[in-house]
Parts: structure tokens; sequence; C-alpha cells
């Protein structure tokens, strides 16, 4: 359904906008992924998930040895002090568990987070350079819509190059 309707509103404009100025295109993909801001960003989140391993696997081996602990003991220990250490087990998994997911979401919000901002700024370089190169029309290169482009009208380079130097 989505490609047929992309095909009915590029055949509408087509008609128009090839004696206009054309129709180009951008890899959004790309252009987030190779900008420098773009690398940039990875490079933070890709900072910050290797310092919340290092946490998450320290915490890993504290319940390891905790139930190893617990296990040696509890032919040792009365079945009230073995119940107590069992529950305190299980509530540092529990807090344990928040922990990794409430770390999860954080990373994610940021990945979101930096993704909006650098293609808000990169669609509106895009504008820019379509407009001064007098495109009529300028697509996103996606998998499941663009099925071929001419290399030559592919806008993605340029607006890489002129969003770094915006920058």
């Amino acid at each position: 359904m989505k490609k047929i309707l992309l095909l009915i509103t590029f055949a509408f404009f087509a008609s128009t906008s090839f004696a206009d100025g054309g129709v180009a295109f951008i890899d959004l993909q790309k252009a987030l992924n190779l900008s420098d801001a773009g690398v940039k960003a990875k490079a933070d989140i890709g900072q910050q998930v290797k310092k919340y391993e290092a946490k998450v696997a320290a915490e890993q081996d504290a319940l390891k040895q905790m139930k190893k602990e617990l296990d040696k003991q509890s032919v040792l220990l009365s079945d009230e002090a073995r119940s107590k250490k069992e529950r305190e087990f299980q509530q540092r998994a529990k807090e344990f568990q928040r922990f990794a997911k409430d770390i999860q979401e954080e990373l994610q919000q940021k990945d979101a987070d930096f993704t909006k901002r650098i293609i808000d700024r990169i669609l509106k370089v895009t504008r820019t350079i379509g407009k001064e190169k007098g495109y009529s029309i300028v697509l996103e290169k996606s998998e499941s819509s663009l099925v071929y482009g001419d290399p030559s009208v592919d806008l993605t380079d340029d607006v890489i190059k002129a969003y770094n130097a915006s920058n």
C-alpha cells in the first residue's frame, strides 16, 4: 500500500517536476551515520555503554558470589536465617534487574534524542540544497520506497558536507 501511494505521488509530481527541476534523493541513514555529529553521538553512546557494562558485570559477579555463599551456608543456617538470606538475595536480584532495565531505557532515549536532533538538522540542510540545486522533490532512499536512484541525483554526500560545515 505504501509503495502504491508513493508511486502515485511520484507519478503525479513527475509530470510537472521534471520540467521544473527534477527529483533527487538522500540516504538519511547514511547521512546520520557518516556525519560528524552522528559519528560523535555513536561514540558518546558507546562510551556510556562501556561504563554501564562494567557496573553490570560487577553487580552480576556480586550476585553470583552472594548466591554461592548462600548455597554454601544453607545447610549450616537455621530456617529463619536461610529465609532471610534468600530474601536479601532476591531483593538484590530485583534491584539489579530494575537497574539493567533503567540503563537500557536511558540509552535508548539518548540514542533517540541524538538521532532526532541530527535528522532534523540534516533535513533542514537537505531542503536548502534541494532548493539551491533547483529540485522540485527530494525523496528519502530507503529499502521499502526507492528501488533505484541515479547516483547523479543522490544528494547524500553533498548534504553530509554541508551539514558538517554548518556545525
